[in-house]
C-alpha cells in the first residue's frame, strides 16, 4: 500500500467528539460563512415584503384616485362598509325589505356604486384582518384626496379662463387667486339678485337647497319647468372633460358628441406607441364608459367651489352644504317620483355620454341587443326556411 493511500483500517474525516457544552465544534470561517448566507437570506426577504407592500401602496393609492370622482365626495368608505353590513344582518334576521332612513339609503347606494367601481373592495374587504382593512382604506383615501385635490387645482385655472372667454366680467377673473370670484361677480346673475345676495335678504339665501344658474343649459332657468336644461350647462362639459379626458379635450364642448372618440385615441396611441409610456386619461384608467349620476354631481361640487370665492376645500360654504347638495343632484338622477321621470333622466345620462365619449356605442352592444339586430335574425330566418324544406322532403 503507497503512503498517499489512506489506511483501510482509519476513519477518515471521523466526527469530533463534543466538548464539555455539547456542540461539535466547527470553525470560526464556517460559522461565519453561514451567519452571511443566513443574513443574505434575510435581507432578501426584507427586500421582497418591502417590494409587495410598496407595490400594494401604490395601487391602493392609485385605485382610490377614482373614489371621490365616481362614489362619494365626502362620506369616509368605512360609513359605506358598515351601513352595508347593517343591511345585511337585518336582512338575515327579517327576509322582508330593509327600510331605511334617507342618510341610510345614501350611504348604501355609495356602498353599491363603491363595489362597481373597484370591483375587487368587496372580496378583498373579506379576506383581511381589521387592521390590513384599515391601512388598505386609508391607502385608498389618499389617493381619492389626492385626485380631488388635483383637480380642484386644475379648475381653478380652466373656470378662471373659461369665464373670462365667455362672460367677459368687468374684472377679468384671476387663475392664482380666488379674491374677484363668488356668484355675485362673474356674471352669472342679474343686478337684482347680486343686491339680494349681498344684502343677505331671505328671498336670495345662497344655500344647497337652489339650483345654481351655472348647471342649467345657455346659463338660463324656466321657473316653470325647472328641469329644462338642468345639467346641462356648457361648463359643466368643459370641467367634466378636463376632469375626465383630458384638459385639451375641454376645448371640443359644442356640437353633440361629434368630435374625437377619447378612448378610442387613447387606446390607439398606446398601440402605436407600444415602446413609449402613453399618458391615459383617468376615464380610461378607471374603465369608464358612460357618464353617471355621482360623477356629474363630483363635478358640479367643483365647477361650484371653482367660482366661489373661499379658497380651501370645506363641507360648508356659509349657507351652502356641499354634502347635502352633492346629494341633492345624486337623488335627482337615483330617486325618481316614476318611470316617466326615470326617462327623462335616462335620457339626460345619454346625452352626457354622447358629450362626452362621442357616439361610438360598442359598449352596448350587449348579447341581448345584438340578438334583435338584422344581421341574428337573417340568421334565424334562414335556419328557419332550410328546416322547413327538410320537413317538406
Amino acid at each position: 500500500m503507497s503512503a498517499s493511500e489512506p489506511d483501510s483500517g482509519a476513519l477518515p474525516h471521523a466526527l469530533a467528539l463534543p466538548d464539555i457544552s455539547g456542540a461539535v465544534p466547527t470553525s470560526s470561517e464556517a460559522r461565519a460563512k453561514r451567519r452571511i448566507a443566513a443574513l443574505e437570506d434575510e435581507l432578501q426577504t426584507m427586500k421582497q415584503e418591502k417590494g409587495t407592500k410598496q407595490r400594494k401602496t401604490t395601487y391602493y393609492v392609485a385605485q382610490g384616485r377614482a373614489v371621490r370622482r365616481m362614489t362619494v365626495l365626502y362620506t369616509g368608505l368605512e360609513d359605506l362598509i358598515a351601513e352595508n353590513d347593517h343591511r345585511y344582518e337585518q336582512a338575515m334576521v327579517d327576509d322582508d325589505m330593509v327600510e331605511g332612513t334617507t342618510e341610510q339609503d345614501h350611504l348604501q347606494r355609495g356602498y353599491l356604486v363603491l363595489a362597481q367601481t373597484l370591483p375587487w373592495i368587496h372580496s378583498k374587504l373579506a379576506e383581511l384582518d381589521a387592521d390590513e382593512a384599515e391601512d388598505m382604506l386609508k391607502k385608498i383615501k389618499r389617493g381619492a384626496d389626492a385626485a380631488r385635490g388635483d383637480n380642484t387645482s386644475t379648475l381653478k385655472d380652466l373656470v378662471a379662463a373659461w369665464v373670462n372667454q365667455d362672460f367677459r366680467p368687468s374684472s377679468l377673473l384671476r387663475s392664482n387667486d380666488k379674491y374677484l370670484r363668488g356668484f355675485s361677480g362673474i356674471g352669472l346673475m342679474t343686478g337684482s339678485m347680486k343686491a339680494g345676495i349681498r344684502d343677505r335678504t331671505s328671498d336670495f339665501i345662497v344655500s344647497e337647497n337652489s339650483w345654481p344658474v351655472f348647471v342649467y343649459e345657455n346659463y338660463s332657468l324656466d321657473e316653470n319647468n325647472l328641469e329644462q336644461g338642468l345639467f346641462m350647462s356648457k361648463i359643466l362639459v368643459q370641467a367634466f372633460k378636463a376632469v375626465f379626458t383630458s384638459p385639451s379635450s375641454a376645448r371640443e364642448a359644442d356640437g353633440d358628441g361629434d368630435g374625437a372618440d377619447i378612448l378610442e385615441n387613447n387606446r390607439c396611441a398606446r398601440r402605436a406607441l407600444n415602446q413609449v409610456k402613453v399618458k391615459m386619461c383617468v376615464a380610461s384608467i378607471i374603465n369608464m364608459r358612460k357618464v353617471t349620476p355621482h360623477s356629474i354631481a363630483y363635478v358640479v361640487c367643483q365647477v361650484r367651489f371653482a367660482l366661489s370665492s373661499i379658497s380651501s376645500w370645506r363641507t360648508i360654504d356659509g349657507d351652502f352644504n356641499y354634502e347635502v347638495f352633492w346629494n341633492n343632484i345624486v337623488d335627482f338622477f337615483e330617486d325618481v317620483p316614476g318611470p316617466v321621470a326615470q326617462r327623462r333622466v335616462s335620457k339626460l345620462l345619454e346625452w352626457w355620454t354622447r358629450k362626452i365619449f362621442g357616439k361610438n356605442h360598442r359598449e352596448d352592444l350587449t348579447p341581448e341587443v345584438v340578438s334583435k339586430m338584422s344581421v341574428t335574425a337573417l340568421a334565424e330566418q334562414r335556419k328557419r326556411l332550410e328546416d322547413a324544406a327538410f320537413d317538406s322532403d
